[in-house]
């Protein structure tokens, strides 16, 4: 009888250790489909508020009223200069030149700020600082990363969201063209381009690699993506397994794998029609001529060979795809177009039989040069796609259809099962969650922190909104705007909220220590390219070119000798030299390490908030790297030639040009002693100053104790921070 009883006692324990769990586990799932993200939002209305006269529009009546509660006082309007400087930076990326800041102080109008604001979103600049912040997200670079990081053609991509961006393109076609361009009816070659989007995604290039695994894994990064991108999701949690979380099980994870599985990733050119027909019957005549060759000299193939088994193993990763496959052949097996393909390479790489080489050479001189981009293009016949057990590609278990989690709005059954249909699915008004996210990514380069703290996860772990009711409020206003990103940029920057000084207040410090109220603004140090650009632009260096090819500006010797491959990088001549840091081309593997240390994204997978990190290797950089010096010997000559004849009067100059304002009595006072400290030395010092290379016709002394205060001026802390 003890043991009948030990035996069910046991037995009921068990069914509770299994029973309960899964209970629990469906009341859970019950409630996650009720999180607030997954409800579409209501707009909500405006709060009443105390202080009504502070409020400049919508925005600010959510924020007083939060404050209102907790009987905090917002901060007082930061000074006219400060605002000046932090509209400019934060709309262009580019800090105002001297005498925009004389302009704008002469306005008086009530309407001048917002004026203002008008012109700055309607500069071209204004779609190169946006459009980095998407690039972010696009996992945008020049290079296809792993260990070879072959340099890519796909910078056509990257002006198509800096042009998208200035037009002001609305936000829902801006993803659906990049989800999707090649399939809208007529696709134009922008369209086309557009798709470059998810063709970001890193190609391993060494030999003897498994295709379909990396094809696979590319498909991956795309789900993953998709879902940070537009819902601001861990989707990619679930590739394995069902999500631990957020109500999203592995077979919808593969259903939506499914409508990616079916696109081709081709390169295609980017010319006019008679461009591309004249380059291709140039191609032919170069193939004609390669295949003459083993006719008259039989032995040639033997070379070849020999050639072949001659190179490192670096030099056969720096080949072609095509002539990489070739060589993974024994030239015996070789397909007959292998063995020329191969041939080609022997006979324009070797160094012994240079007569063809110029032979070719002549061909080749009337080719057009072709510019090619990266795009995605859906096939004719699809890909079946199944559920991969434990997201292995090799253990394939039951075929799953196109579709979406159930956990957010239908799937729109006039739309087609394709990527087409998903991303008209994702940009629906039902959708609770592109929306807000969009919005809240957009709060957050403003203020440093979005309404929703975890900007990359919206789901059950992510934070709670700060100001739920501001959030629905702009997510609703943002559609109703036509999802027109000025119109949102426009509505931020003209709040009291947004123009609030960013003086830390010691009151503060207990009550809301990480400002989540918004009692006043933050303090953001620039981003890595912004860096680079203030510096540009006080130095007078500043090209403003927009578009084109990405350039190579200097930096430190032996970078590229860090990848597998060793590069060249080519230092850009003329006004390339000092193009924007938008412009730089980033290696994965080997990025510009200006823009490494100061938080550039790796570009290996999505980015949807830059860290700001602060390290000595910053000031390091700003002092001693190539570029910054060059820029710090270019500020000195702009300001003596441009900032009087005093000493005094130059000091206040340099800090025009820097940090938009005058110099306090102390700075001007401990930058003098400076400049004299440094004068003097190097009157002491005549061999030195005698290899100084003063610019232009400025006294040699003079001219370097300046550089020693500009690469000061360049340092300050202020000099890389929006206040």
């Amino acid at each position: 009888m003890i043991a009948f009883r030990f035996v069910h006692h046991l037995v009921h324990c068990l069914w509770l250790a299994i029973a309960i769990p899964a209970i629990a586990e469906q009341r859970w799932d019950q409630s996650k489909t009720k999180h607030w993200a997954f409800i579409a939002p209501d707009r909500p209305s405006l709060p009443v508020v105390k202080n009504s006269a502070w409020a400049r529009n919508p925005i600010d009546r959510f924020v007083l009223a939060r404050l209102e509660k907790e009987r905090i006082d917002p901060s007082a309007e930061a000074d006219r200069l400060t605002l000046f400087r932090r509209l400019y930076l934060d709309l262009t990326g580019l800090p105002p030149e001297a005498a925009e800041l004389d302009a704008l102080l002469q306005e008086t109008g009530s309407d001048a700020y917002e004026k203002l604001v008008d012109r700055l979103l309607d500069s071209p600049h204004y779609g190169e600082r946006w459009g980095r912040w998407w690039l972010d997200v696009a996992r945008y670079a020049d290079s296809n990363g792993y260990s070879i990081d072959a340099p890519r053609s796909i910078w056509r991509y990257r002006d198509w969201v800096v042009d998208a961006i200035n037009r002001d393109l609305p936000f829902d076609q801006f993803a659906v063209s990049q989800l999707a361009g090649d399939l809208l009816p007529g696709a134009t070659l922008e369209q086309m381009i557009a798709t470059g989007f998810h063709r970001n995604t890193q190609i391993n290039q060494e030999g003897g690699i498994d295709k379909e695994q990396f094809r696979i894994d590319s498909i991956f990064d795309r789900v993953a993506t998709t879902g940070a991108a537009f819902l601001g999701l861990t989707i990619g949690c679930a590739q394995c397994h069902d999500h631990k979380f957020d109500p999203i099980t592995q077979k919808e994870y593969y259903q939506l794998f499914a409508f990616f599985n079916n696109a081709d990733e081709p390169d295609i050119p980017v010319a006019t029609p008679a461009d591309v027909a004249k380059a291709e019957r140039i191609d032919a005549e170069v193939n004609g001529y390669v295949r003459k060759l083993p006719d008259a000299d039989p032995a040639l193939w033997e070379r070849m060979v020999a050639w072949e088994q001659s190179l490192t193993p670096a030099q056969r990763q720096a080949q072609s795809e095509q002539v990489r496959t070739a060589f993974d052949v024994p030239f015996p097996n070789r397909t007959i177009e292998n063995r020329f393909i191969a041939l080609a390479a022997y006979v324009e790489q070797a160094p012994a039989n240079k007569s063809h080489q110029t032979a070719i050479a002549r061909i080749r001189r009337p080719k057009p040069k072709i510019d090619t981009t990266m795009v995605m293009r859906e096939r004719p016949d699809g890909r079946e796609t199944h559920l991969f057990i434990k997201g292995d590609f090799t253990r394939k278990a039951e075929k799953v259809p196109p579709g979406i989690p159930a956990v957010l709005h239908p799937f729109p059954s006039h739309e087609s099962p394709n990527r087409l249909g998903l991303a008209r699915w994702l940009v629906s008004p039902e959708n609770p969650l592109l929306a807000r996210v969009t919005v809240n990514r957009l709060w957050q380069q403003y203020f440093g922190k979005g309404l929703v703290e975890t900007e990359n996860d919206f789901g059950t772990q992510g934070t709670a909104p700060s100001h739920p009711d501001l959030l629905d409020w702009l997510a609703t206003e943002f559609i109703a705007q036509s999802w027109s990103l000025k119109e949102m940029h426009r509505l931020i920057v003209t709040s009291a909220t947004y123009r609030q000084s960013s003086r830390v207040r010691p009151e503060l410090n207990t009550i809301d220590p990480n400002n989540r109220l918004l009692a006043r603004q933050n303090r953001l140090r620039l981003d890595a390219e912004v860096v680079r650009d203030v510096g540009l632009a006080a130095s007078g260096l500043l090209s403003r070119k927009l578009g084109g090819p990405p350039v190579f500006p200097p930096q430190p010797e032996g970078v590229l000798s860090l990848g597998q491959v060793k590069r060249d990088w080519k230092i850009s001549t003329g006004e390339d030299r000092y193009r924007r840091g938008l412009y730089t081309f980033f290696f994965r593997a080997t990025p510009h390490p200006a823009m490494a240390v100061f938080d550039a994204p790796d570009s290996f997978s999505t980015c949807t908030r830059r860290i700001r990190s602060n390290t000595p290797l910053q000031a390091l950089t700003l002092l001693n790297d190539a570029a910054f010096y060059e820029f710090a010997r270019a500020l000195a000559a702009r300001i003596l030639r441009e900032g009087g004849n005093s000493d005094l009067a130059r000091l206040e100059h340099a800090f025009r040009l820097c940090v938009a304002r005058a110099p306090t009595a102390k700075e001007s006072q401990r930058l003098a002693e400076l400049l004299q400290a440094e004068a003097n030395e190097l009157r002491q010092k005549t061999e030195e100053t005698k290899s100084i290379k003063p610019s232009g016709d400025l006294d040699s002394v003079q001219f370097a104790a300046w550089t020693s205060v500009a690469r000061v001026m360049l340092n300050l802390d202020e000099t890389i921070t929006r206040e």
